[in-house]
C-alpha cells in the first residue's frame, strides 16, 4: 500500500479551488505525494569546493522546500566520482564517499522539516563536468563545441562499470541521508545523455550501437538504482524528449521517446521531460520562447509511456500546468528558475496571492553565473542565495530611528528601496513626474522578443509597496524648493539616468530623438536609423525599429554589442539583430551629421559614411540632479540605479534592495 509521508489539507485554500489539478494528490512509486508540484534539481554553487554542504546552501533548500507546500524538493545533483571528471560545478555538492552523508542528511531534515518531499539527484556531468580537473569522461571522444568546456576522454567498459557503480553506491548514501525519492539526470548533456545519444556516442561495445545499446548504461543505473532504494523510494529519471541536435546528428525525436519507453521497462517510476542541450543552437528557455511552448513534447512522452510526467521549460504561471494536468498531458509541474526568483511561488498560488509573485524575466543569470564558477544569484531577487544571512533580511528599526524617506523615482530602483524601508517602519513617500510606476522599464518592455515580461518586476514592486503602507505621488516633479519645503530625513535618488548629448558635428542640427520617445511611440522615425548605443537599451530599440521594416545601423563605443545583457541571453540578441538586418558598429562613434549621412569613425581612425534620416540616442550618463540642494541642507541621501550608474534593471533591483535594509 502506497505510503503518504505528509498529510496536507489544500480544501479551504482560494488556490486550490482555482487551480484543482495542482492541489491534488499523486501517487509515485509506493509514496503519495500531497499536491503536484516539485521544485526540481538546480545547480548553485553554493556548498564549499570540497563537495561538502554548507548554511548557504541548507537555507536555501529550506526556503525553497517551503514554497512547495508538501510537494517534491530536490537538491541539487551530485557528482559521484572521487576522480571529479563528474564534477560540473565547483560549488556541487559531492557523494562518492559516507564522509558527506551527515551534511546531506542536513538538507534532507531541512525538507522534511518544511513537511515536505524530499528529493535527491545522482548527477555526472559529463561533457559539462571536469570542472576542476583537466579532462573529462564520457562514451566516445567526441570535441567539445563550446570552448568553456574540457576535453572528453573515451571510458574503457571496466570505467563504464564503475561509473554506474558510482551511481547505486552514490544512491545509497542519499537514503541514509534520509531523502525520500531518488532522481538520475540524463538531460542537457550530462553523462547519461552522452552514452544515449548518437551525436557523442560513437562506442561499438555493448554501451552502443542502436539505441537500445545506447542505453545500456541508464538500464543497468535504473536497475542498481531501484535494487538499493527498495520497493519504498521511488526512482525517477530526467531525460531529454528533443535534443535539438540535428545539426550534429543527434538523437531523432523517435530516438528520444525510445529512451523513455526503455528508462520505463527498466523499472523507473516517473520521467522529468526535458529538451535541448548546453550544445543546442536552438534557445529553450529564455523569454524569447513564449511560455507553454513545450507543453506539447510532455503531451507525446505521456502517449509513449505510462509512469507521471513532470516538466518545467516556462511554465511560469499556474494556470498552463492546471490546464495540462487537467487535461492529461502533464502529471506534475516543476519549477527551477520561477522558485530561484521566489521561493514561496506555488505557497502564494494556493494563497491566493498571485499578485504578490516576483517572477523570473528569464533572463538566464543564475546559469552565467554558475558556468563562471561563482555562486547563483538572481537577476530580480536580491535574497537568493542570502537566505542565511539575517542582515539581509528587512528587520523593524526601533521606534526612535524612524524615518521620513523621500525617494525620487518610481522605476526598479526607487519602488524596490521604498518596499523594504517602509516593512521596517520607515514612513516612505514614492515620486515620480509619471502618472504610472515602472520607470524606464515601461519603455524597455515594449522591445520585442519576450520583453514585455520584464513588467512583472515593477507589477511586483507595486504590490509590496501597497502592501507596506508607502505612499506615493505620482504626476509630481520634484524640485529643489519642494526638497527645502519637505525636508525629508532621506532623499534617495532613483531619477533614472540622463541621455548623454552627440557632441559631433552638426550635432545640433540633425534629427535626433530619445530611446524613450521613440519606444513609447512618442517620436516617429525615418527610414534609415541610426541607434547611438550598443548596450541593451540600444539593442531593444533597434530591434523594434527593424521589425517595423526600418533600416538599422548601430553604432556604440562598448568592444562588443549587449556588453551589460548576461552571456546566457546576448547570443540570443546577437542572432535577432542579423536576421532582422540589424548593422552593428562596436568599438565606434559618431564624428559627423550631415544631411541624410552619418559619418562613423571607428576606434582605429577610419571614417565610413552611413545613411541616416534619424538618429536614437540610447546612451546614458549618471544623473545628478537634485544632487546638489540635498547635500546643502545636510540631509542624509543615496543615489541608487542608473541615476548612480546606468547598468540593467537587475543592478536597480538589487541597489534599491540594499539602501532599503540600510536606511
Amino acid at each position: 500500500m502506497a505510503k503518504v509521508l505528509f498529510e496536507w489539507d489544500y480544501s479551504s485554500y482560494p488556490g486550490a479551488k482555482a487551480y484543482p489539478n495542482l492541489f491534488k494528490p499523486i501517487q509515485i512509486g509506493n509514496i503519495i505525494v500531497p499536491n503536484r508540484i516539485k521544485y526540481a534539481a538546480t545547480e548553485d554553487n553554493l556548498n564549499d569546493h570540497n563537495g561538502f554542504i554548507t548554511d548557504a546552501d541548507v537555507a536555501y533548500m529550506r526556503s525553497r522546500a517551503q514554497g512547495v507546500v508538501g510537494g517534491l524538493c530536490f537538491m541539487q545533483g551530485v557528482y559521484m566520482d572521487e576522480k571529479r571528471q563528474g564534477q560540473g560545478y565547483v560549488g556541487q555538492a559531492a557523494c562518492w564517499d559516507d564522509k558527506y552523508i551527515a551534511g546531506l542528511k542536513r538538507i534532507a531534515d531541512a525538507i522534511h522539516g518544511e513537511r515536505a518531499v524530499a528529493g535527491f539527484q545522482l548527477m555526472d556531468c559529463g561533457r559539462v563536468g571536469a570542472v576542476e580537473v583537466d579532462s573529462g569522461h564520457g562514451p566516445s571522444t567526441v570535441p567539445q563545441r563550446l570552448r568553456i568546456f574540457k576535453p572528453m576522454f573515451e571510458m574503457t567498459n571496466q570505467e563504464v562499470k564503475e561509473m554506474v557503480k558510482q551511481h547505486v553506491d552514490a544512491a545509497r548514501r542519499g537514503i541514509e541521508a534520509g531523502f525520500d525519492v531518488m532522481e538520475i539526470s540524463g538531460i542537457v548533456g550530462y553523462l547519461i545523455s552522452n552514452f544515449l545519444s548518437s551525436y557523442t556516442n560513437r562506442r561499438t561495445d555493448e554501451y552502443g550501437g542502436d539505441i537500445r545499446g545506447r542505453c545500456q548504461a541508464m538500464v543497468e543505473i535504473i536497475q542498481g538504482v531501484k535494487e538499493v532504494c527498495g520497493p519504498d523510494v521511488p526512482v525517477g529519471i530526467r531525460l531529454c524528449s528533443d535534443e535539438l541536435l540535428d545539426d550534429v546528428k543527434g538523437n531523432t525525436p523517435e530516438e528520444s521517446m525510445m529512451t523513455y519507453k526503455i528508462a520505463e521497462e527498466a523499472g523507473a517510476d516517473y520521467i522529468s521531460c526535458t529538451l535541448g542541450w548546453q550544445e543546442s543552437i536552438y534557445p529553450v528557455i529564455s523569454r524569447d520562447i513564449p511560455q507553454g511552448n513545450w507543453l506539447h513534447l510532455a503531451k507525446r512522452a505521456k502517449e509513449n509511456v505510462k509512469i507521471p510526467i513532470q516538466m518545467a521549460y516556462r511554465l511560469f504561471t499556474p494556470d498552463k500546468p492546471n490546464k495540462a494536468i487537467g487535461d492529461g498531458e502533464l502529471d506534475i509541474w516543476e519549477m527551477c528558475r520561477s522558485m530561484i526568483a521566489d521561493p514561496h511561488m506555488p505557497r502564494k498560488v494556493l494563497e491566493g496571492r498571485e499578485d504578490e509573485i516576483r517572477h523570473c524575466v528569464a533572463c538566464n543569470l543564475c546559469l552565467a553565473r554558475l558556468f563562471r564558477d561563482a555562486p547563483m544569484t538572481c537577476y530580480i531577487n536580491p535574497l537568493c542565495a542570502h537566505e542565511h544571512d539575517d542582515r539581509y533580511y528587512p528587520h523593524p528599526v526601533d521606534e526612535g530611528a524612524k524615518k521620513e524617506v523621500m525617494i525620487v523615482g518610481a522605476g526598479p530602483a526607487g519602488l524596490e528601496c521604498a518596499y523594504v524601508a517602509a516593512k521596517r517602519g520607515h514612513e516612505v513617500h514614492v515620486y515620480d513626474k509619471r502618472e504610472e510606476l515602472g520607470g524606464t522599464v515601461l519603455e524597455a518592455s515594449r522591445s520585442p522578443y519576450g520583453d514585455e515580461e520584464l513588467m512583472t518586476c515593477p507589477g511586483y514592486q507595486k504590490k509590496m509597496c501597497e502592501l507596506a503602507g508607502v505612499n506615493f505621488h505620482l504626476g509630481t516633479e520634484v524640485t529643489d524648493e519642494m526638497i527645502q519645503d519637505v525636508l525629508p530625513d532621506t532623499v534617495v535618488l532613483a531619477t533614472g539616468p540622463v541621455y548623454s548629448k552627440i557632441t559631433a558635428k552638426g550635432g545640433d542640427s540633425g534629427r535626433i530623438v530619445n530611446v524613450l520617445d521613440v519606444l513609447s511611440g512618442r517620436e516617429t522615425v525615418g527610414e534609415n536609423v541610426i541607434v547611438w548605443g550598443n548596450r541593451k537599451p540600444g539593442i531593444g530599440v533597434a530591434l523594434y525599429l527593424a521589425k517595423q521594416g526600418k533600416k538599422v545601423t548601430i553604432v556604440g563605443k562598448e568592444k562588443s554589442a549587449g556588453f551589460d545583457i548576461n552571456p546566457s541571453f546576448k547570443w540570443r540578441y546577437m542572432i535577432y539583430m542579423k536576421q532582422n538586418g540589424v548593422t552593428a558598429y562596436n568599438d565606434c562613434d559618431i564624428e559627423e551629421i550631415n544631411d541624410g549621412e552619418v559619418i562613423i569613425k571607428t576606434y582605429d581612425g577610419y571614417r565610413l559614411p552611413v545613411k541616416c534620416d534619424t538618429i536614437v540616442v540610447s546612451e546614458r550618463e549618471a544623473n545628478d540632479s537634485l544632487k546638489s540642494i540635498v547635500q546643502e541642507e545636510g540631509i542624509e541621501f543615496f543615489v541608487i540605479g542608473d541615476a548612480l550608474v546606468p547598468r540593467n534593471m537587475s543592478s536597480a533591483v538589487h541597489d534599491g534592495y540594499r539602501i532599503g535594509l540600510r536606511i
